[in-house]
């Protein structure tokens, strides 16, 4: 898609759309009929955006509302939760047009369906509703309506009369849209739909979820990211992730992510250059949540920082080499008790390949579905998370063994994060005698693998960003493609890492107000094979 698009010919297309309806009573009478099952069409054909930036350009601040492929899907994401009734939540970097999005379908709900309820809420009143005040969220709604065809009103409206402060009443079909703000959200009454704005950055947010449960059965938060410690963290963690077209589950929380890479003017120009500005005042930490959308950019020893894990994302299109070349390896992280998920990584030289993940179900159920995986890929080893509940792989495949079930060139090897350090007598780094060694800096091969992981994601990014050259088989390959791509760039840089009464490393893999690492995990056993061959399966 071109962009900027040519606003100039939408301005003169809305125009002719105006005359040709005005010209014929029929077309006129009939458009509210025709708008009130497209909400996309509403948006694309009457919406409209601000941006005060364009002043300084000499061009107009006020534009049409053309959405992006994105913005497209968070319009189905949306409209998908309220037919669905089902919460959702909106990891989003900032600037990306989705407050707009909401505004402009509350606008519509509140246009087309008959005694809805809309709600609105943020952390402070004035973002809710100052007058005068676009920055402002009724304010753009009211700007929204203002711009809108006569013949698209409610009979007998009067933006005057019948919108007030933080209320917008639609007098033809009894439709509300009210907005409330910080520990008075939710205090308001039932709701078809609830929007809460900058939900991350709530003061009390457990206050506002006990308000909100009794009062709507969809309440979309939308967000940057703002650190850990926080009900909209922990949603996320615990959430799905929303595809077109995916079958979600019930009662999750969905989560949509916008990327600023899903806008069509954000190039990777524009994101070298924020990023520098950024770090040469010292503000890398706001750039990473508000743009990266990095949890732990707030957080203190993170083990592999987020910056890290995105130089590896597509690293074969930066090398002209095969990064695919070698043994098939797979790494299964088994689900604890509580609601804990099953992961599953793949890779293929240093290129991660396939993740997967699922419920918990019993270990013969995630034995006998890795075991599957596995011969499809035609992977030569399988390690597995051998602690706890893991402990039952060993029987299953046993048994798949027996009953000649099991894949011929699969080797299956158990993980113990417990276990000692690998070459406890090497030195930490490597060949630097006066580096000290493995057994006295790592608590466990937990630690050490993790450090390692570390290790290869930061020469992959001094490869990347500095040009300083290290032996493939040292870097990390993350392939954009994969599933389950978004979660697995987030729960790499979860981990942080401390160190025990006796100064060895230890990890903490979830850190305050998240869950467990699955995916992560399973990667991080894939790139750290722990062999020992008196310990093979069979």
């Amino acid at each position: 898609m071109n962009w900027p698009p040519n606003y100039k010919s939408e301005c003169i297309a809305r125009q002719d759309r105006i005359n040709a309806m005005t010209s014929d009573k029929s077309l006129m009478y009939g458009a509210k009929e025709y708008y009130k099952d497209k909400p996309k069409e509403f948006l694309e054909h009457w919406g409209i955006t601000y941006d005060p930036r364009n002043a300084q350009k000499g061009i107009p601040t006020i534009m049409p509302f053309i959405l992006f492929e994105r913005q497209m899907e968070l319009v189905d994401f949306i409209m998908e939760c309220v037919e669905d009734e089902e919460a959702g939540l909106l990891e989003k970097t900032r600037d990306m047009g989705a407050t707009w999005i909401c505004c402009g379908l509350s606008v519509f709900i509140g246009l087309f369906w008959a005694g809805s309820a809309v709600g609105w809420g943020s952390r402070k009143e004035q973002l809710v509703d100052k007058i005068g005040d676009p920055d402002s969220i009724f304010e753009k709604m009211r700007m929204f309506i203002t711009y809108l065809p006569g013949f698209l009103l409610p009979q007998g409206f009067n933006l005057r009369k019948h919108s007030s402060y933080m209320k917008l009443i639609n007098p033809e079909n009894d439709a509300t849209i009210t907005g409330e703000a910080g520990d008075n959200i939710g205090r308001g009454g039932r709701k078809l739909l609830y929007f809460k704005d900058e939900s991350a950055h709530y003061e009390r947010p457990e206050r506002i979820e006990a308000a909100l449960g009794d009062n709507t059965r969809v309440q979309i938060d939308l967000s940057s990211v703002n650190g850990t410690a926080n009900v909209f963290a922990r949603k996320r963690q615990s959430g799905e992730v929303w595809y077109p077209g995916k079958e979600m589950p019930k009662g999750k929380v969905r989560v949509f992510i916008m990327d600023w890479r899903d806008h069509p003017a954000k190039t990777q120009e524009w994101y070298e250059r924020r990023k520098e500005k950024a770090e040469m005042e010292g503000l890398y930490h706001i750039f990473a949540q508000e743009v990266d959308r990095d949890y732990s950019a707030s957080l203190e020893g993170i083990i592999i920082p987020a910056k890290w894990v995105k130089a590896a994302v597509d690293l074969h299109e930066h090398i002209d080499k095969d990064l695919e070349s070698g043994r098939l390896i797979a790494g299964l992280d088994v689900a604890d008790e509580g609601g804990d998920l099953n992961a599953l990584g793949i890779r293929k030289g240093i290129t991660l390949v396939n993740l997967d993940k699922w419920a918990q179900g019993d270990t013969s159920y995630t034995a006998d579905n890795a075991v599957f995986t596995c011969r499809q890929f035609r992977v030569s080893e399988l390690h597995y998370d051998s602690i706890g509940v893991g402990s039952g792989i060993k029987g299953e495949c046993n048994r798949l063994k027996r009953e000649n079930e099991f894949p011929e060139h699969l080797h299956v090897f158990p993980w113990n994060a417990g276990a000692k350090v690998l070459d406890p007598e090497q030195h930490v780094i490597k060949n630097d005698r006066e580096s000290p060694k493995n057994k006295d800096v790592f608590r466990n091969l937990k630690a050490q693998s993790w450090w390692r992981l570390r290790i290869r994601f930061e020469k992959t990014w001094k490869f990347v960003t500095k040009g300083i050259v290290y032996p493939v088989d040292e870097l990390i390959n993350i392939r954009s493609d994969v599933p389950y791509f978004h979660e697995l760039i987030q729960e790499l840089s979860q981990p942080t890492y401390g160190f025990n009464t006796s100064g060895k490393m230890v990890v903490n893999k979830k850190p305050d107000g998240t869950r467990s690492p699955n995916l992560g995990d399973a990667v991080n056993i894939a790139f750290n094979p722990y062999v020992k061959m008196k310990q093979l399966v069979w």
